[in-house]
Parts: structure tokens; sequence; C-alpha cells
């Protein structure tokens, strides 16, 4: 097992280019399932869940080579089940589903792991796909789905859920007739899956607003694509700077996918610069409080929460950060507070009193965002702090001890 060691008090200083987008990667991924011939995929993230997905893929009988540049061939498949032993780990394998069930007409898939940040049903997905005249059992752990052929439907999503979006997408592509979806997502990488699914042959309109409609089409082809830039990564080397009272430069982001957050951090009172393609963040020692309530995009991303908190425990005053999109998404809590945090919980709301300083602790990462704000505690704590369960921050992002060593911090990771 790894673990990071910190030493916090530097002030991060430098230029870093922000990774591609693992939460676009994955469900792209998924998608050439419903393709014959070799997809080709640029700047993919080397990350734990690109990994797991790749395996699963493999175990269809699809060919996936590469890193950075990831080319996958999905014309051999002969296999329809994502066993639990890859599932688990992951809640993106269910992105599957939709695409070997629209193609094959059959798909046996676990039912999906990742962090536990509360239930996160798939109960939206099924009931799209029954709509769409799949028959759906569940036995044994897993979810078992078949049909003739899926037709066209006007799909209603109870809650937003971008990965239900983005699944149903997949099976109506190929579906036949059209598919309206209403409350959809609206995340840029809902998007992103849009305009791939089009240039593969898929003719999908309005995504990025809340009503998707997608005309199904008889067979999609394979293409070539870069992946976006990762607004959460962006987001938490942000946030890194203001912390450290640094100056970051962030190249290959997308500014406009991160106008939420900036507009909160520049309320705590953090100077940023935006230019084509790049962020400048330049800390400041007087951190003010202010509110947070995480909302489905546009909104501020429930995928910040923990880091942003680990900024507002340094602000002046109290800050009140409700979270409304997972019922189970405040663990980090108990480990910031072994720190020196001053934090209270009421139902789904933290209390955040601002502290002078933390302080190094022995701390244990629960979830992959909950890791990043130990991270960005510790980086600013007094001591060393030393964080186990990294596996979890493995997953999300890209070689952080590299890109923090580069801009000044004080971090190495060693086996237990």
């Amino acid at each position: 097992m790894k673990k990071i060691l910190i030493t916090g008090g530097k002030k991060l200083q430098g230029t870093l280019k922000v990774s591609g987008a693992k939460n676009s990667a994955l469900p792209l991924m998924a998608a050439t399932l419903l393709t014959e011939g070799c997809n080709t995929f640029s700047q993919v993230p080397q990350l734990g869940d690109i990994k797991t997905i790749s395996k699963l893929l493999r175990k269809f009988g699809t060919h996936v080579s590469g890193n950075d540049v990831l080319t996958i061939d999905a014309s051999t498949i002969n296999s329809f089940e994502a066993p639990y032993s890859l599932v688990k780990t992951m809640r993106a394998s269910i992105l599957v589903l939709g695409p070997l069930l629209a193609r094959f007409g059959r798909a046996r898939v676990s039912l999906p792991g990742g962090c536990a940040i509360g239930s996160r049903p798939v109960d939206q997905h099924l009931k799209a796909l029954k709509s769409m005249g799949a028959t759906i059992s569940l036995e044994g752990g897993y979810i078992s789905a078949a049909c003739t052929q899926l037709k066209g439907a006007r799909i209603y999503f109870d809650i937003s859920t971008v990965t239900g979006t983005e699944n149903i997408m997949m099976a109506a592509a190929i579906a036949t007739g059209t598919t309206v979806l209403e409350n959809a997502a609206k995340e840029p990488e809902v998007e992103e899956l849009a305009i791939v699914l089009n240039k593969m042959g898929a003719r999908i309109e309005g995504a990025g607003t809340d009503v998707i409609t997608i005309e199904g089409v008889e067979t999609l082809h394979a293409v070539e694509h870069t992946i976006m830039p990762d607004r959460i990564e962006a987001g938490t080397y942000m946030i890194a700077a203001g912390i450290t009272e640094g100056d970051i430069t962030l190249s290959h982001c997308n500014p406009q996918h991160l106008h939420a957050l900036i507009e909160k951090l520049e309320e705590i009172g953090i100077d940023i610069i935006i230019n084509d393609g790049s962020i400048r963040v330049m800390g400041t020692p007087f951190l003010k409080n202010t509110d947070v309530k995480t909302l489905p995009y546009p909104g501020f991303p429930t995928d910040m929460q923990a880091q942003i908190m680990a900024l507002l425990c340094l602000a002046e005053g109290t800050s009140i950060i409700s979270e409304s999109i997972f019922e189970d998404r405040f663990m980090h809590v108990g480990e910031l507070k072994r720190m020196g945090a001053n934090i209270r919980l009421e139902g789904n709301s933290a209390i955040v009193t601002g502290v002078d300083t933390l302080s190094a602790a022995p701390v244990m990462a629960t979830d992959l965002r909950a890791s990043a704000s130990l991270v960005l505690a510790a980086l600013v704590a007094r001591g060393e702090t030393e964080i186990t369960r990294v596996y979890h921050l493995e997953r999300g992002y890209e070689a952080v001890e590299d890109k923090l060593s580069q801009l000044g911090a004080a971090i190495q990771t060693v086996n237990e």
C-alpha cells in the first residue's frame, strides 16, 4: 500500500498543463463498443479508472492499446458480461450497458461500485432502457438486459444524472426511431460525448441543454478525437494556488467550464486572470468566508466540494457548504478536523469556521475527491502529513507527485 508524505508551507509557483478529462474519456471509451474499426483518442489521462475500463473492454474481446494515445477496436467483441471483479471498483462501468444492449441485443453487467459517497442508484438507466423496449432483470448482483431492437422513446429523468444521460444517449444513437431525453444532464462531458458520437455518424441535437434529441442511425464508424481538459483537476490546482498563497498558471484548460468555481474563488479573495486556454491563479493570506451549494452543471460541482472546504478551513469567519447531490460526501470532514479544522455537520451542510493554521497529522483518504482535499490541506499544514489509502487519488489525478513537485511542493510517495 502506498502513502503520500507532504511537508506543508511551500508557496506553489509555476505553469502546469491540465490532463485530459477522466470523466470524458470513460464514456468515450465505452462509446467505441458501438463501432467497428479502430478509434484513436489523444490526451488520455493515465489513471486507475482508465486502466480499469481498458481491462473491461478487453474482457469483451476488444483490442485496446497505447497510453496517452489510445487505440480501441471493438470489431472482435465476443463477450457481453461485465464481471463484478472489474465493475466493483468503478461506477462508470455501467456505461457499457447501453452500447452493448443497443449493438448486440444483450448485456450482463454487475451493479457498479466506486467511491462510497452515497447510493447513486442506476434505476434511471434501467427505467429508460425499459422504455426503449429492453427486458431487464436483476439477479445475483447483476443487471441482465436483452432486446431484439431498441426503439426510440420520450424519456424523462427524475433526477439529473450524468452517466444516465450518457448511457441512454449512446443506446439511442443506433436505436430505431427518435429518442428525446428530458431533464438531461448538461455537463461538458455529456456535450463532448455527443460531439464524438456525431463524428461517428450519430444524429444528436441539444447536448449541453436539458433536452437532447437523438435520431437513431443503423451504424456508427470509428473516429479520431482529442480528449477535453479535466475541469476538476484544473479546479483542484486552482485551489492549490489559493491555499498556499501561490501563483500558478494552468495551461490547456477551458475557463468556461470553471465559471462557478472561479466566481467562488474570487469571492474568497483569490486573484484570477483568464486568458485564451489558460488561467493564472494568485493566492492571498487574507481569505474571506463564503457559502457554497453543490448543484448540477452549470452550478458548483460536487466534485469540487471537498477541495473548497479545505480552502475555507483557513478563511476568516464562518462558511456554510451544502451538499445537494450525494448524501454521504462529507467523510473527509473527520480527517480535516484531525488537522485542526473547525467544522460542524448539520444534515447535508457543513459549517466551517476558519482557523489560523492547520497542523500535520496522519490522515486517511475515503474517496477520490476527499483524498484531494487532504492533499490540499497538507500543502499548507505545519509539519509532515501522512496520507494513506492514496489509491483513491490515483483513480482521478494523473502524476500528482510529479505535478506538485514541479510547482515546488515537498511531496513524496512511499510504500508502506
